[in-house]
């Protein structure tokens, strides 16, 4: 509240990445006039099934590069555990421990409840909002443990966005500060800032439509507040130590970063009480929806970086693949299917493929699944064909709403779907490639990076400079090895094999029965078809995540809705007719919990605060003392940040797939190569480069064999292998091509003479 005082202590030191934030050395805040206040029994098989009403990313992923502060380990109190023996001894309970045996019962039957409970009700939706909500607070607690971004400035919160989570937060921020929304959207349309003198429309190039959304959501949102007198946000001073001068901190949806990361965190909660009805209708039970969600907390740190990396683009995508395959999965196993039912499969596609442009091959691996079942009888040709008509109204709608993006047109995901309607049999695959590379050249994206291509590059092991400047980031790397111990350690790896291996089982035992079989015989005995699709996904992930590490995202939570069929009836109904379900239920999740809880509790223990001194003096230094049109170039996460706190234009930016872009940031990067100094400003000038700005940890750096930008080199330019280092020549003496004008621990910035 204006005018009223309060203290927050923050951490700060000279050293950008050595930070804790202890009671020595904290900010304090103090209140300005300038501030803003802050605001199923299981059914029968005789009995028709009912349709469920559709109204309804260190061993973790990878965060990218960022300062962040040590952290605080917490001391993990002893917990006093009280082991329960499963075995009928009901008069020993009642005359020792009578209250504990009434718990026992009553924990009994509110589990029984659940598992023969259906999805459907007010119950279901309360657990789905439930766990929505605890996802949700659960993401906002890590984001702030991890940076104290409720007591950063505007700048520093800013810098927090590294690579390319920084150019998609210079849009949002461009069209929030433009005199109007529609103003700001032509802005972005017509932007000259990003690959100068290009003029480009970035919400074709970067999927920029949730930035769009978000901004004119933000204005409506902050016009409707100022209409009735309502304030959206309080600020403060925040005292930094030595030699940090004093900064303002706003907090509450006013103010727009806060805006901006609270709503990706709303739309991630509401993802998990997604997986609760998605878990919950597979498996028949609603224990089954709670055994999803708590094998995808107890894996947590693999199933999802959102945490961490709030703007990329898989933070806003996901979401809506996790409701397109539960839309999935409700026309698989319904008999008659309204249109509704594919409508909203339609929807949920171009929600999906819209922020993304990995998007398409995750499509493309559901219709590889699906064709395969259609082929076998698990899916009838008239179900399949709606289908595939509707995932091809998706993409014509992404087209259309792209800007006519070429890649729509030229993905395997579409040339899959034209090769399905006229092709059957093994043909089919073949059929896809040859379709997408002929559309590839005929619209002439054959030179831009796919995630198919860098699949191909880790399969065929090729190398160049663009697929090592991928493939050497952490996050495109191989699966760790400790990934499946992980796992393992949770138990979620040995229950999805287990289900596994039942669901082969079965289907293998169902089509050799089918081949001799009448067609009214072969119609029961193909049911079900939604679990063999996804154990078809599981075996498409599975590779996929292998290969590269950032694909987890696809595997972790699919094997977390797998898991929930552990509680179906349709796979263990004749287990649980020999023993007892909730004692088996009961000890998988306790043993499972053991590891789960320390995972979760590892994350609860990070407790950083984000400081980059280096770079903050960097951009005060270009504010201040260049003018408002000089060009930069430098290393690809730098620029991002350069053009969202600057906004001076640059020449190279993070969002590397495109074919022109490459070409521009391999000269960008030549700095960093043996070629001669002369070579290298001349190409520059040639860009309009004004200024470069060097980072001499990048003259060094290596991350694994083979990953540092001189080695990249040697591969590229193998004629110069014995020319010396140009960034160490340019570090000792610029001269005469380059004049050294600033400098400091982190950054040397060079003018291009």
């Amino acid at each position: 509240m204006v005018g009223q005082t309060r203290s927050k202590l923050r951490g700060a030191a000279s050293e950008p990445s050595h930070f804790l934030r202890s009671t020595q050395s904290r900010r304090r805040r103090r209140a300005t006039g300038s501030g803003e206040r802050e605001l199923e029994k299981e059914p029968k098989e005789e009995v028709k099934r009912p349709e469920l009403p559709l109204s309804t990313r260190r061993g973790n992923l990878t965060r990218g590069a960022r300062k962040y502060s040590p952290r605080r380990i917490r001391n993990l109190k002893t917990q006093n555990c009280v082991p329960v023996e499963m075995v009928r001894r009901t008069d020993l309970l009642n005359d020792r421990f009578p209250f504990l045996s009434s718990l026992l019962e009553q924990l009994s039957d509110k589990a029984q409840l659940l598992q023969r409970r259906q999805v459907s009700g007010k119950g279901a939706f309360g657990i789905a909002a439930f766990v929505a909500i605890l996802h949700w607070v659960h993401l906002i607690t890590l984001f702030e443990n991890d940076r104290h971004f409720s007591h950063l400035s505007a700048l520093e919160r800013e810098m927090t966005f590294r690579t390319e989570m920084g150019l998609y937060y210079s849009y949002f921020k461009t069209i929030v500060e433009a005199p109007s929304f529609l103003q700001g959207l032509w802005m972005i349309m017509n932007d000259r800032l990003t690959e100068y003198p290009l003029v480009i429309n970035t919400v074709k190039r970067f999927h920029l439509y949730p930035e769009v959304i978000l901004a004119f959501c933000y204005r409506t949102f902050v016009g409707i507040m100022n209409l009735f007198g309502l304030e959206t946000k309080t600020c403060w001073n925040v005292t930094r130590i030595e030699p940090l001068n004093e900064v303002q901190s706003c907090e509450g949806l006013g103010d727009p970063a806060c805006f901006y990361v609270g709503v990706i965190f709303i739309l991630n909660g509401i993802m998990m009480g997604l997986f609760f009805m998605y878990g919950a209708y597979l498996s028949g039970t609603q224990l089954g929806g709670i055994i999803t969600v708590l094998c995808y907390f107890f894996n947590h740190g693999e199933a999802t970086r959102v945490m961490w990396t709030p703007p990329l683009r898989e933070s806003f995508s996901y979401p809506f693949l996790v409701l397109q395959m539960y839309i999935l999965t409700v026309i698989l196993r319904t008999t008659n299917n309204s249109r509704r039912h594919f409508i909203a499969l339609c929807l949920s596609n171009v929600a999906f493929m819209l922020p993304w442009q990995f998007a398409q091959f995750i499509l493309f691996t559901q219709i590889a699944s699906l064709f395969p079942m259609y082929v076998v009888g698990y899916i009838e040709p008239n179900k399949f064909q709606k289908i595939i008509h509707a995932n091809m109204i998706s993409v014509l709608l992404c087209f259309v709403f792209m800007f006519g993006n070429p890649m729509y047109l030229s993905s395997y995901y579409s040339s899959s779907l034209i090769i399905t309607l006229v092709i059957q049999g093994s043909a089919w695959f073949f059929g896809t490639i040859i379709l997408k590379f002929l559309t590839s050249k005929i619209l002439g994206v054959s030179d831009h990076i796919r995630l198919s291509d860098l699949i191909a590059a880790r399969i065929l092991r090729y190398t160049d400079f663009d697929t090592l400047i991928y493939t050497c980031a952490p996050e495109f790397d191989f699966m760790e090895t400790a990934t499946p111990v992980r796992y393992s350690k949770t138990l979620l790896l040995p229950i999805v094999v287990v289900i596994t291996y039942v669901i082969f089982k079965k289907a293998f035992r169902d089509i050799l029965c089918v081949l001799c079989a009448n067609t009214y015989l072969r119609k029961q005995l193909l049911e079900h078809g939604e679990i063999i699709f996804h154990t078809l996904q599981l075996f498409a992930f599975t590779p996929l995540a292998i290969l590269i590490m950032r694909l987890k995202l696809f595997l972790t939570p699919h094997m977390c809705v797998m898991a929930s069929l552990i509680c179906s009836r349709r796979l263990f109904g004749w287990i649980f007719c020999r023993v007892r379900f909730m004692p088996v239920i009961l000890s998988l999740v306790t043993v499972m919990s053991i590891q789960g809880y320390a995972n979760l509790h590892n994350q609860w223990s990070i407790i950083g605060e984000f400081n980059n001194l280096p770079q903050e003096e960097l951009i005060q230094w270009i504010k201040y003392n260049t003018r408002p049109d000089a060009v930069f170039a430098g290393a690809m996460p730098t620029m991002a940040s350069v053009k969202l706190s600057t906004l001076h234009p640059i020449v190279n930016h993070p969002h590397y797939e495109d074919a022109d872009l490459r070409a521009r940031t391999k000269i960008v990067y030549s700095a960093y190569s043996r070629k001669s100094a002369k070579e290298v400003r001349d190409k520059l000038v040639e860009l309009h480069v004004n200024y470069y700005i060097l980072e001499e940890a990048w003259c060094v750096v290596r991350t694994k064999p083979g990953c540092s930008m001189l080695e990249i080199w040697d591969v590229e330019d193998p004629s110069n292998s014995a020319n010396p280092p140009l960034c160490s020549v340019l570090l000792k003496d610029a001269r005469p091509y380059f004049t050294t004008v600033f400098q400091n621990s982190m950054y040397r910035v060079l003018k291009v003479n």
